[in-house]
Formats: C-alpha cells, sequence, structure tokens
C-alpha cells in the first residue's frame, strides 16, 4: 500500500481495550472471573468481529494410514489420510522421535507436504508444481527429532486454498450454510478447524505426548486462533503473524487492517472490514487474542527487518497480554522492554526479535525448543 506507515514517529498514541474489565465494565480480579466470564466475552467477540464463527457440527473422522517407515535411529516417519464426512481428504505428515510417547509440534505449511523436507518417500499431490524440499529450511525435522521431540504438518490449501475463490473447494463446503453471513468463517479459522481436526487423529496414534502448535505468517495468525479455541494444545508458538496475528491494530504500522481486509479478503469474517480505518472504535485488539492462550505456555517471535508484521506491535501485544498469566499465577513475559536482537526472553510466555526477514529459521526452532524444553518436560 503507497501509504503505508513504517515510521515509529508516526504511530498515533494507543489505548488499547482493557484486558481485565468485563463488558459491563467491572473488574476482572481472579481466575475464577477470568475463566467464566472474560475469556468466554473475547472468544465471542473475535469470532463475531475478526476470525467468523466457526460451525459447531461435527463431522465424522476416519483415519487411514498411508505409510510408515522406520528411520536411522528407531525414528518413524508416518503419513495419513484424514477422511472428513468420507467426502474430503487431508494428508499429515507426522515424524516421531525413537523414544515415544513424544511432545510433538503441530503446524500448518503452505505448499505441501512433499516440500518441507527432500525425502523422496513423502507423498505430493498429482499434478503439484511445488518442488520437493523447497521449503525445507523452515523445517529442521532432523534437529526435532534429535531433541526428542516429534513434527507433524499438513498443507492449509488441503482445508481451504488460499485464493479468494477457495471456499467452493474447501472443507467448508460439508457444512451447513450460515445464518450469519457476515460472521461466518473465512480460511483462517477454517484452517484453525483442521489443526483441531489434525489433534483429533495425532490423539488417536498413541505416539504423542503434549502437542504444541505452530505458525509462521498467516499461519501463526491461525495458530493463535486455533490455541484459542482449543484447549488441548499445550503451547503455542507465533512466528511472524503481524496483523490480525500477534502485532497491535490500533498502531497502524505496516499491514493495517484496510490492507489485509482487501488484499485478503477471504481470511476473516465479513464484519472484519467494517473496522478498516477504524481501528480505535474496534472493540478488541490483538494482545486480547494471545492472553486467550493462558495459562499455558506462548511464545511470540519477530524478525527485525520485517517491518509489515509491525515487530514492536507485537512485542507490545505480547506484553498487554502478559498479566492474564500473572492473575492465573505464572509468571508472564519477564521483561518492559523490547530485547535487542538475538536476544530470547521467557517466563511462561516468551519473545524474541531475530536479526532478518520474513521467515522462520533454524534460529527460531532451537529458541521454540528451548522454550517447550523448559515449560513441557
Amino acid at each position: 500500500m503507497n501509504d503505508t506507515n513504517y515510521d515509529e514517529a508516526l504511530v498515533p498514541d494507543v489505548e488499547l481495550p482493557p484486558l481485565l474489565r468485563l463488558a459491563d465494565g467491572s473488574p476482572v480480579a481472579d481466575a475464577d472471573t477470568w475463566r467464566e466470564q472474560r475469556r468466554p466475552q473475547l472468544l465471542a467477540l473475535f469470532a463475531q468481529q475478526v476470525y467468523g464463527q466457526t460451525p459447531v457440527q461435527n463431522l465424522p473422522l476416519h483415519l487411514e494410514t498411508l505409510e510408515e517407515t522406520a528411520l536411522p535411529g528407531g525414528a518413524l516417519r508416518r503419513q495419513l489420510r484424514l477422511l472428513i464426512d468420507g467426502a474430503h481428504s487431508v494428508h499429515l505428515l507426522l515424524w516421531i522421535p525413537r523414544q515415544r510417547p513424544a511432545p510433538l509440534f503441530l503446524g500448518l505449511n503452505f505448499n505441501g507436504n512433499h516440500t518441507t523436507h527432500p525425502d523422496p518417500g513423502i507423498l505430493a499431490p498429482s499434478g503439484d508444481r511445488a518442488a520437493r524440499g523447497s521449503s525445507a529450511g523452515r523445517w529442521p525435522v532432523e534437529d526435532i527429532l534429535a531433541r526428542g521431540y516429534g513434527l507433524a504438518t499438513l498443507c492449509c490449501d488441503d482445508l481451504y486454498p488460499d485464493r479468494v475463490d477457495g471456499r467452493a473447494d474447501s472443507v467448508q463446503r460439508l457444512f451447513e450454510a450460515p445464518g450469519d453471513e457476515g460472521g461466518a468463517w473465512g480460511a483462517v479459522a477454517t484452517w484453525a478447524w483442521g489443526l483441531s481436526r489434525a489433534l483429533d487423529a495425532l490423539l488417536q496414534t498413541g505416539d504423542c505426548g503434549p502437542v504444541a502448535l505452530i505458525g509462521h505468517s498467516r499461519l501463526g495468525k491461525t495458530a493463535l486462533w486455533a490455541a484459542a479455541r482449543d484447549e488441548r494444545f499445550a503451547l503455542v508458538v507465533s512466528n511472524n503473524s503481524g496483523c490480525a496475528g500477534a502485532a497491535l491494530s490500533r498502531r497502524r504500522f505496516g499491514e493495517t487492517l484496510a490492507a489485509i481486509n482487501t488484499r485478503f479478503p477471504h481470511w476473516f469474517c465479513r464484519n472484519f472490514r467494517a473496522w478498516n480505518e477504524r481501528e480505535d472504535e474496534l472493540p478488541l485488539d490483538q494482545h486480547m487474542l494471545l492472553a486467550l492462550a493462558a495459562p499455558r505456555p506462548l511464545y511470540v517471535a519477530s524478525a527485525s527487518e520485517d517491518l509489515w508484521a509491525d515487530p514492536r506491535g507485537e512485542f507490545l501485544a505480547t506484553l498487554a497480554a502478559s498479566p492474564v498469566w500473572q492473575l492465573l499465577g505464572h509468571e508472564g513475559l519477564p521483561v518492559r522492554e523490547q530485547p535487542a536482537p538475538d536476544t530470547a526472553v521467557a517466563g511462561r510466555v516468551g519473545y524474541h526479535l531475530r536479526r532478518g526477514g520474513h521467515d522462520i529459521t533454524v534460529w527460531d526452532w532451537e529458541r521454540y525448543l528451548d522454550f517447550a524444553d523448559a515449560q513441557l518436560r
């Protein structure tokens, strides 16, 4: 966008909507009030105004093992087919370390499971043009297995093709038509629903311990919304998730609501478009989304050159969410100022600002594995 702001001096004064006050203005002073009243209020607000209402309709899920291979050192590679309502297939690629059951990271990929690793045994969609192993740098499988963690991934396009007209080919076609078109779920909510179905499948295998969610960019937004809706996820990592992810919308730095809703109108519900250029009137901001992960561990990561995703806005949202962990009896983010690049800080809430651009790197993964060691083991 030509009017994109990358100047911190031009960021308006930001007054965030209060996180620890109920809709009637009364304070949230204890854990029970958070769990029983405030958390459900915020979950409903995000569903109504941002991501859309996910149907409660249950569809039958059939799990089929397509392939299993023993790897050197005792690890396994397993490929599963999730057949939803007998009509929609999703393929799940699973790597399991020698020691089982093992904690596991689950994340969506952009271009197909075969792009996450060069292994020729990984199944690829027929006619797919994405190169095998082309995204392997984002999925350091061997390093993850060596640390004693499993890894599972599925392609977001298997659930909802990432294009404006993708709904007709998405899993949404199996659901009843929404009664409220303005609040109907978009692609992000559909991807998040799919992560929960992948979790259903993983829990059936018996090889998995606690499951952590991880997501980069738009799939980081998805991981945050999936963790908010499904408290079975034990930990959540947001990597460079930016606007409508971890970054504060009211800052209007980098990508704005108008920009994201114009370029990607299928990601969110239609109601979200009403807040274009009206960020200060929106009854929520993204610190509230981050807080919905509490009391589970949360890690937010930014990149110094990824100004479109507003790294400072991601840090400030993480800081503003931290009081909920404290209310629930945990250490939140242990710093008040954004740390120097390539410095990780963590209590029950973690954060780092990596040098470089919009990506997820081995260095990022090392920090996430360290965090998981401290929080899940």
